[in-house]
C-alpha cells in the first residue's frame, strides 16, 4: 500500500511520478486552512540574492552595526559561568529582570506594574505577539492594524485564527499620519484589538499625542484591547518624546506592552523578550507562554536586565547614529518620493509612483549592488506600493553611493 510521502509524489532515490504542477496541487490540497493567507518574508530571498558581495549596500533587513552596550555584553559572558544561567527555570522569566522591565516602562512615562506579577519574560518579540494575541482573541475576532505595518504582527493574527483589518497611514505634510476616520470606520462588533508599534516599522510614523488619544478613545468606548509593540519605542529622531499608551486614563488595564532588547539595545540576538500582561492576564499569559516558548535563555536574561539599567545616554547616542543615516539616505534619495522615518529603522519609496513595481525595482537595484527589500504583504494596497530602505546597518560614508545607484536602477528600467 502506498505511503503518504509516496501520495505526495516523493519518491527518495529516483525521480518523482507525474509533473511539478501535479504535485504542488497534491501538497496545497493538505495544507491547513491557517496558512492559506500566510505568505514567506521576500527578506531572505533578497538576501540570498545579494550574497556575500562586500560592495552591496545591506538595506534589505532590519540589522545593525551599533554595537549593544558593552556592559551588557560583559555581563551575558560573565553569566554563562553561572548554574542557574542554564536552567529550565523560572518557567516566566527571572524575578529580577520583570522587575527592571517594570521600572524600565515606569522610567519612561508609563504606569507602575507589579513586575512578579504582571509581566512574563518569553524568548523573542515574535512570541510575545502570538502569546498576546492568543490570550485576547478568539478565532474569527478581528484586529485592527495599520498599513503599512510589520508582517509578522499581520500573519501572527493569523496564525490565531483572527482577522486582520487594515487602517491606512497616510502621507500628510510629508510625514506618514494615521486616518483616524478610517480607524472608526474600521471597527465593528468582532473588533476586539487594536495592534500598534510604534515607533512603527517598516513605515517610521510615530504617533503624535492626538493620534493617540484618537485610538485610545475608540478602546475605551468600544471595551477593546490595545496591543502595543514597543520595540521601537525609544528610537526617535528630530527630539521626538515616548509617548506610552498605557499612561492615558483608563488605558493601563486595557493594555498590553510587548517589548524587547533587540533594537534599542541592539541585542537582536538575544532573543528576549516581555509581554505586561496587566491583571489577571497574567495568568492566561503565563500559560499560553508555557507551552509556546517555555524558556528564555538565563544569561541572555541577565545580559538584558544589565542593558535596560544603562543610563540614557547609551540609547541617546545610538539614536544619534541611526538619525544621521536617515538624513543621509534621504539626501541621497532626493527628489523621488520617499517619506521621512520620524523613527526605527527603515523608510520607504513609493515605486509605483514612479512607474515601477517595488519587486522589479528591487531586481534592478541588486544589479547596482543595493539590496532593499518590497513590501507586498506588509499591509495593503499602501505597503504594496512601497520598496524598504533599511538605513540602520550602513555607515554614512556607504550611504552615499546609494543616490547614483537608485537612480541608475531606474534608468535601467526605462524610468526616467
Amino acid at each position: 500500500m502506498p505511503t503518504q510521502r509516496m501520495q505526495l509524489g516523493v519518491c527518495i532515490g529516483g525521480s518523482p511520478k507525474g509533473s511539478r504542477s501535479r504535485r504542488r496541487r497534491e501538497v496545497e490540497a493538505i495544507s491547513v486552512r491557517r496558512l492559506a493567507e500566510i505568505p514567506g518574508f521576500s527578506i531572505d530571498r533578497v538576501a540570498a540574492a545579494a550574497g556575500d558581495d562586500p560592495k552591496v549596500l545591506r538595506m534589505e533587513n532590519l540589522d545593525t552595526d551599533v554595537r549593544p552596550p558593552a556592559a551588557a555584553i560583559e555581563a551575558t559572558r560573565a553569566a554563562l559561568d553561572e548554574d542557574e544561567a542554564n536552567s529550565w527555570l523560572p518557567f516566566t522569566g527571572r524575578d529580577d529582570l520583570k522587575d527592571t522591565v517594570a521600572t524600565f516602562i515606569e522610567r519612561r512615562g508609563g504606569p507602575r506594574y507589579d513586575g512578579r506579577r504582571e509581566i512574563v519574560i518569553v524568548p523573542g518579540e515574535g512570541l510575545a505577539m502570538l502569546d498576546a494575541l492568543y490570550c485576547v482573541t478568539d478565532p474569527g475576532d478581528e484586529v485592527i492594524l495599520t498599513d503599512p505595518t510589520y508582517a509578522g504582527m499581520i500573519n501572527r493574527v493569523r496564525l490565531v485564527g483572527a482577522i486582520p483589518r487594515l487602517v491606512p497611514l497616510r502621507v500628510v505634510d510629508g510625514w506618514w499620519r494615521l486616518d483616524t476616520k478610517a480607524l472608526l470606520a474600521t471597527v465593528t462588533d468582532r473588533t476586539r484589538a487594536i495592534f500598534v508599534n510604534n515607533a512603527s516599522f517598516p513605515s517610521g510614523w510615530v504617533a503624535s499625542h492626538e493620534e493617540w488619544e484618537a485610538i485610545v478613545d475608540v478602546v475605551t468606548s468600544r471595551n477593546l484591547w490595545l496591543l502595543y509593540w514597543a520595540g521601537y519605542e525609544g528610537v526617535l529622531f528630530d527630539g521626538r518624546e515616548v509617548i506610552h499608551p498605557a499612561a492615558f486614563p483608563g488605558m493601563r488595564d486595557r493594555t498590553v506592552t510587548m517589548g524587547d532588547v533587540w533594537a534599542e539595545q541592539r541585542m537582536i540576538g538575544w532573543r528576549v523578550a516581555w509581554v505586561v500582561a496587566p491583571g489577571e492576564l497574567v495568568n492566561d499569559a503565563s500559560r499560553v507562554h508555557i507551552y509556546t516558548g517555555l524558556t528564555t535563555s538565563g544569561f541572555a536574561q541577565i545580559g538584558a536586565r544589565v542593558a535596560l539599567e544603562q543610563p540614557p545616554e547609551d540609547l541617546a547616542a545610538a539614536n544619534a547614529e541611526w538619525q544621521r543615516r536617515r538624513d543621509e539616505t534621504l539626501r541621497q534619495l532626493a527628489g523621488l518620493l520617499v517619506v521621512p522615518a520620524a523613527g526605527g529603522w527603515s523608510l520607504l519609496l513609493d515605486t509605483r509612483a514612479l512607474g515601477i513595481e517595488p519587486a522589479q525595482l528591487s531586481s534592478r537595484l541588486l544589479e547596482q549592488k543595493v539590496a532593499a527589500t518590497p513590501m507586498g504583504g506588509w499591509g495593503g494596497e499602501i505597503a504594496a506600493r512601497h520598496l524598504r530602505f533599511v538605513f540602520s546597518n550602513e555607515p554614512v560614508e556607504r550611504l552615499a553611493l546609494l543616490g547614483d545607484r537608485v537612480r541608475a536602477s531606474l534608468k535601467s528600467a526605462g524610468v526616467s
